[in-house]
């Protein structure tokens, strides 16, 4: 289904920038209109963030594939992922072979993520509770990927990355963002790399926005 569509899409990807063709590949395979609400399933392959419920959306094909690109996970690397939404993001990575934690801040949008990837039969582990705490049971991670802008970057986060990995959060005000690449060099040492120009729901919890 949409197949055209999604190849239209995998079109816009590459004239955007993005090369890595195992992501592109994953982009082409995981069927994005599973992750909306069924009305807006014919908008599902334009490269357009896109409202999925309880005040939440769907990151806009080009910024999810950005970050998968640079995240570049492997086979066997634990992701953590904050912001499950929909689900989206954490099918593509693992997709790509990657053993993805997510936690989702919404109750209700946490319930129906979780249904959804029992339906699809997804192995993923999901919890409900605050981001920017992380999930330290399962620490370090290879890569910890947010997909919401926060005002700065948790120092939890920081401390639950293992040597070497790759950390990558939007950083701004509640309307737009620098996306921060961060990669760990030493226990408390990161070289940061900073992409301008993006626009994410904010990262609501202890170490993010507050409510209200």
């Amino acid at each position: 289904m949409y197949e055209k569509e999604r190849q239209e899409l995998i079109l816009t990807l590459k004239e955007k920038g993005i090369t890595n063709e195992r992501v592109l590949k994953a982009f082409l395979e995981v069927e994005r209109h599973l992750f909306i609400p069924q009305a807006l399933h014919g908008h599902a392959y334009v490269d357009n963030a896109l409202p999925i419920g309880f005040d939440q959306t769907i990151s806009q094909p080009y910024t999810v594939a950005f970050m998968t690109q640079v995240m570049n996970p492997q086979s066997g690397d634990k992701i953590l992922e904050i912001g499950t939404g929909s689900g989206y993001q954490s099918v593509l990575l693992h997709y790509l072979g990657a053993k993805v934690y997510s936690i989702e801040r919404n109750h209700d949008l946490y319930l129906r993520t979780s249904q959804l990837f029992d339906k699809l039969g997804y192995r993923i582990a999901l919890r409900c509770s605050d981001g920017t705490l992380g999930w330290n049971e399962f620490a370090p991670y290879n890569g910890i990927l947010v997909t919401a802008g926060g005002p700065e970057i948790p120092t939890n986060l920081k401390k639950q990355l293992a040597p070497g990995g790759k950390l990558i959060i939007p950083v701004g005000d509640r309307k737009s963002q620098q996306m921060h690449i961060l990669q760990k060099t030493g226990e408390d040492s990161f070289k940061t790399t900073i992409v301008p120009d993006f626009s994410f729901v904010p990262l609501i919890g202890r170490e993010g926005w507050k409510i209200g």
